[in-house]
């Protein structure tokens, strides 16, 4: 195969309304459940598919399925038997005496699956990667006098460069892997599908989120999508072969760039965020308080978190409300919180907008001709434009 362009930056940025119009669209349970990178939600739901009593009715059909995949990976003199196990989980891999003696905290395994001769050590996460546990510990705690054993790294992606530290002799099993064997195994079952409708939704939920993903949308989205292709140097990928490889690469590549441009932009929201504490800090507030008859600014502030990160606030004498100067994706959030908002907002700008003194909602919000860039620049001592801003939300003209 010929050798793939990693110079996404364009083709990334050309993509995101797309793809982001097909992720509004489409509801999903996993969605709705998802909390953070590991997911818990998800370590309970292969629990209850791996239990052969569980509530899907499906007896040891996925323990069968999980064990087939596991096996696929190991010599033949290390395979292991294909149903049978008992499931636990969150266990602590810790021997007794270091348990007892607390050398060491505690190492927590996801998911074990045990049985007299032979046992499953499972570490779910996103990817392929161990992240802080230690392999050996693993292997020790599922191996035994008679006992065959293995470690899998159970994830939604493989990325073979973060095994290190003992995880490269993991067996590996992604989501798409076993949920799709377990499409495959549902789909010829048609009795099963017939009398376990809410299991199957259930099911058929969590192989649309993990295998299939996001559903395609219009027929305009798609002709986007290879306008994107052609007019940034992808479109050769179409004549790839052979064709899953070459998808799959893409899709890679796009995931690791746009997780760096997800990491680069934080740093630049950073950057903004002290360059504009900065200016508010000094000239701003000399610039508000040389105009304001009541109300000066006494204290400015950046301190608040999550969704509000990307603000700096302005708090003022008098008990007059506070001024905040938002900018990002805390721009986007104020912006739909206020009753009159900004019908067309630019983003790459500054807002500031008010909040009212004992209430919760900010009552304006005003778009400034302030670039993000040029806050990054540095903004000149002459430059009014932020107070001028300032002076018209907390007026209210």
């Amino acid at each position: 195969m010929a050798q793939l362009s990693t110079d996404m930056s364009g083709f990334v940025t050309a993509l995101v309304p797309t793809l982001s119009r097909s992720l509004a669209e489409e509801f999903n349970v996993f969605r709705v459940m998802h909390h953070g990178t590991h997911e818990k939600q998800l370590s309970n739901v292969f629990a209850w598919l791996l239990a052969t009593d569980a509530t899907h009715a499906l007896g040891d059909a996925f323990q069968r399925i999980f064990l087939e995949r596991i096996n696929a990976e190991l010599p033949a003199d290390k395979q292991l038997p294909s149903t049978g196990y008992r499931v636990a989980q969150e266990v602590d891999t810790r021997g007794d005496e270091e348990a007892a003696g607390g050398q060491a905290g505690m190492d927590i395994a996801d998911l074990l699956l045990s049985r007299e001769d032979a046992a499953v050590v499972v570490e779910n996460y996103a990817t392929t990667d161990g992240h802080g546990h230690d392999y050996n510990r693993y292997l020790a705690h599922a191996v035994g006098p008679g006992r065959a054993a293995a470690v899998v790294l159970l994830c939604h992606r493989r990325e073979t460069h973060r095994q290190q530290y003992g995880w490269e002799q993991a067996v590996v099993v992604t989501y798409a892997e076993v949920l799709g064997d377990l499409h495959a195994y549902v789909n010829r079952d048609p009795s099963w599908r017939q009398r376990h409708r809410e299991q199957l939704f259930f099911i058929q939920q969590m192989i649309d989120h993990f295998v299939e993903g996001p559903a395609a949308v219009n027929l305009d989205d798609q002709i986007s999508f290879i306008k994107a292709m052609c007019e940034t140097g992808e479109s050769a990928r179409y004549g790839y072969r052979p064709q899953d490889r070459a998808a799959q690469e893409f899709a890679d590549l796009i995931a690791e760039h746009a997780r760096r441009q997800l990491e680069d932009s934080r740093r630049t929201l950073a950057a903004v965020k002290a360059g504009l504490r900065s200016f508010a800090q000094t000239t701003l507030t000399e610039q508000v308080n040389e105009t304001v008859e009541s109300g000066p600014v006494t204290k400015v502030e950046a301190r608040l978190a999550g969704k509000w990160e990307w603000c700096v606030a302005m708090r003022r004498a008098d008990t007059q409300p506070t001024i905040l100067l938002v900018f990002g994706p805390t721009a986007v959030v104020e912006n739909e919180r206020t009753p009159v908002v900004v019908s067309d907002p630019d983003y790459s700008r500054v807002f500031v907008t008010l909040r009212t003194a004992g209430q919760q909602g900010f009552v304006r919000i005003v778009q400034t001709g302030v670039s993000l860039g040029e806050v990054i620049n540095g903004l000149s001592q002459n430059d009014h434009r932020l107070r001028d801003a300032v002076l018209a939300v907390a007026s209210g003209s």
